[in-house]
């Protein structure tokens, strides 16, 4: 129909700055509770007459949704790891998809820093007695662990890595890292930080991130074998993807004490695309006194989640107006 404006699915709650911009140029279909989300039926229902979808962590984005969806021409993604979308059926299938590449680095490094913190000084354990048994006063108990002076490995120099080696370094700790690029010589000094093997690495420090996309190279990356390598007493903090770790082995090492602890904001469950993965979090894991977990909050800032949708409503507008989006992670023939 002449003049229709193109159709634009939201499968979440966004600000009203980032809808009525949608609105410059496109019928917006957003869920209107406040934070609001649609369930994946309903994006199927909503999103077959779309001509795009801006879609976050939540979504799965596979060969057998594209199908239904044949007006589709972008999915902008409010993230900036994009294993749960299948690239290549978007890209046979003339689809963009893209990504918001750099806005989460600097809130996904602070929760990462203050897990490293929570989990060391044992901040949900102390939470929970008061909660539990009233506070007396002080007494000498709960004892944990500094940042200061201790050695923290970070698994993954990119921008995440980097971004958290920086905060930690604040904090008057030595760091390591494992990647398989090293960081160029002007970075490795400007982060005084020492390249280890990941097997070194793991004895070597008393504090880990994983800070590692979801690859087939990393998928259960921190296993049994991995873990018995580590350092008695060591720390573990997942903010990178829930299947890099493999948490019943986590849940093991911490109920034989070769693990201090444990903190994530991401969990295996969420990794919707793997076959077989878990439907939740192992009851070990949430029942242990030594975890301390938050809900894939890593770029829950309010000012930040608005950039984000509004970058990914740009992409949008790209597509639509026959342009390469800016943060095109495929190639779509012209």
């Amino acid at each position: 129909m002449a003049g229709r404006l193109p159709r634009v699915v939201v499968t979440h709650w966004v600000h009203p700055q980032v809808a009525a911009y949608l609105e410059e140029f496109s019928v917006p279909v957003i869920p209107p509770e406040d934070p609001g989300l649609w369930a994946a039926a309903r994006i199927g229902e909503l999103a077959g007459d779309a001509e795009g979808l801006i879609a976050c962590m939540a979504d799965r984005v596979d060969d057998a949704f594209l199908a239904r969806c044949p007006r589709l021409r972008i999915i902008a993604a409010t993230l900036k790891g994009y294993d749960n979308f299948d690239v290549a059926a978007c890209a046979r299938r003339g689809v963009w998809l893209t990504v918001v590449p750099d806005t989460i680095i600097a809130p996904t490094a602070e929760l990462a820093v203050g897990l490293v913190i929570g989990i060391m000084r044992r901040v949900g354990e102390a939470d929970r007695t008061i909660r539990a048994a009233g506070f007396e006063g002080w007494r000498p108990r709960l004892y944990g662990s500094s940042l200061a002076g201790a050695t923290a490995g970070i698994i993954g120099m990119g921008d995440l890595g980097q971004s958290i080696a920086r905060l930690l370094r604040a904090f008057g700790a030595r760091i390591v890292y494992a990647d398989p690029r090293p960081l160029p010589p002007d970075r490795q000094q400007e982060l005084a930080a020492a390249r280890f093997g990941l097997d070194r690495l793991m004895s070597a420090s008393d504090v880990i991130i994983a800070a590692v996309p979801l690859t087939p190279a990393t998928r259960g990356l921190l296993g049994r074998d991995m873990l018995r390598l580590a350092r008695r007493g060591m720390f573990l903090v997942n903010v990178g993807r829930g299947s890099v770790v493999d948490e019943q082995a986590v849940a093991d090492a911490l109920d034989e004490n070769r693990l201090a602890g444990y903190a994530a904001d991401v969990f295996a469950m969420e990794d919707w695309a793997l076959p077989g993965r878990p439907a939740a979090i192992p009851a070990r894991l949430l029942s242990h006194p030594r975890t301390l977990f938050t809900p894939h909050l890593g770029s829950a800032v309010s000012d930040i989640r608005r950039v984000m949708s509004l970058t990914a409503a740009r992409q949008v507008r790209q597509a639509l107006a026959g342009h390469r989006p800016d943060h095109a992670v495929n190639a779509v023939p012209a």
